[in-house]
């Protein structure tokens, strides 16, 4: 089930909103839970038991770690050790053992086989997400959560089960024990869903068929300028399939009583690949930076011990995002990137005008959604190719591509800025009549283009 569905927005919401609302207090976080569960078992009845097996195993070894953290520490290590061991193994069982497998085969090593599992939607998310609460405890961050119902309502919330944001427990640990929703929260949690549901609908699905058209063209087709607007238009449409899908969970998060952390910030306007990835998908790169880039020395140890953190953590990023060695380069790409731009580049940049900053990493984050893009490298390669002319410069195809998508062009353009954010703000009293009109407007439209759509998917459902 997908927010961006008839069955979501017409049937099953309204119902756990009634469930939710009806309920006493003191019960709301178990129909947070069962609701949740119900919502990631709708298209994975099976893999719903890999949830809650999740949910109990982090839980118990919580208890665990609480219990001896302070009175026998070796213990309380070991218990996390295992822990981590455990999300791991769960995570590279389901998403990596077909790539080791077949990587071992091709090298005429066939001691394990492919099992050709289906990936549990949204494993990664949950799994990182999950394992942030035991070492927060150990930590001494956080305290321990004794209620199995809490702790499990905060691991499968389902708002931001699937693809984020990532929400560590410190976040919402007090959220879980006492939360309201007053009208006001109820109404800029509304508003937030529908702005992230008619980033999904009405710009991220339209400018993604654009791509998904120009990416399957023959060679004879091909330009520079359409190889060009193909990689916009899918620069376009990932950024607002994924900040849509987080703009949707700060939304219901608010309607239910919980603040999610923000997850991007405009980054298409920056002006460094540095800046780039403090703006995009943030809950990620704080996850990152939380627990791998500080605990291996950080900044703190010299320049060499620092490039060699980036590098592990770029090489783990790439590898995060899927079980494919496009995503092992995208990773080294952006890795090597932010390695040069720590050395010697990023001083140098800021030196310069800001147009020059921002051309460069506009450019340097295209490339890169190449290599992100195409799961096989060699057609990924043809595509660069393309970019850079091989099979011309411009053709009537690219002309036609311009006219017919370049209004949608510009309205992304500017949408991924703060231009609409500062001039319309829901939180602007002159618009206090008009937005809800505007919304109801907005909720009417997108249900039109859901009913006639057949292109709906979420691009991060499938890490």
């Amino acid at each position: 089930m997908v927010f961006s569905s008839l069955t979501f927005l017409f049937a099953y919401l309204p119902l756990v909103l009634l469930a939710y609302f009806t309920v006493p207090l003191r019960f709301r976080n178990l129909v947070l839970l069962l609701v949740s569960l119900f919502f990631y078992g709708w298209g994975e009845p099976v893999y719903v038991l890999i949830m809650i097996a999740s949910i109990t195993v982090n839980w118990l070894f919580g208890l665990y770690i609480a219990r001896y953290r302070d009175t026998a520490p070796a213990k309380a290590k070991r218990g996390l050790v295992l822990c981590i061991v455990f999300n791991l193994l769960l995570l590279g069982f389901f998403k990596y053992w077909d790539f080791l497998a077949v990587n071992l085969n091709r090298l005429n090593i066939r001691f394990i086989k492919p099992l050709r599992l289906g990936l549990p939607i949204g494993i990664s998310f949950y799994t990182f997400q999950t394992m942030s609460y035991p070492i927060d405890l150990w930590r001494g961050e956080t305290t321990v959560q004794k209620s199995i119902v809490r702790f499990g309502a905060y691991v499968s919330m389902f708002p931001q089960l699937i693809a984020g944001p990532i929400v560590r427990y410190t976040d919402i640990a007090e959220q879980l024990e006492e939360r309201s929703t007053d009208t006001d929260k109820f109404y800029h949690g509304v508003m937030r869903f529908l702005c992230g549901l008619a980033k999904k609908v009405l710009l991220a699905n339209r400018v993604g068929m654009i791509f998904e058209e120009i990416s399957v063209l023959p060679a004879f087709s091909q330009s520079a300028l359409t190889a060009w607007i193909g990689i916009l238009a899918y620069a376009f449409q990932i950024y607002f399939d994924f900040s849509g899908y987080s703009d949707m969970a700060i939304g219901l998060g608010k309607i239910f009583g919980f603040d999610f952390l923000e997850n991007f910030n405009y980054p298409y306007i920056s002006r460094s690949v540095t800046e780039f990835w403090r703006r995009w998908h943030m809950s990620l790169s704080y996850w990152f930076r939380d627990y791998v880039y500080i605990p291996l020395g950080g900044n703190r140890c010299g320049l060499p011990r620092q490039i060699f953190n980036i590098t592990v953590v770029w090489l783990l990023t790439g590898f995060w995002h899927g079980a494919s060695w496009n995503f092992v380069l995208w990773g080294v790409f952006y890795g090597l990137v932010l390695i040069i731009e720590k050395i010697f580049l990023l001083k140098h940049l800021q030196k310069l005008p800001a147009w020059i900053g921002h051309l460069y990493t506009i450019l340097i984050v295209l490339f890169a959604w190449v290599l992100f893009a195409f799961t096989d490298i060699a057609k990924g390669m043809t595509y660069f190719s393309y970019m850079m002319g091989s099979q011309g410069l411009v053709n009537g195809l690219a002309l036609y591509y311009l006219r017919d998508a370049g209004i949608l062009l510009v309205i992304c353009a500017l949408a991924s800025t703060p231009y609409f954010r500062d001039h319309f703000s829901v939180y602007d009293t002159k618009l206090k009549y008009v937005a809800p009109v505007l919304a109801l407007l907005c909720l009417f439209v997108c249900t039109a283009f859901i009913v006639d759509a057949s292109y709906n998917p979420f691009l991060y459902f499938r890490f």
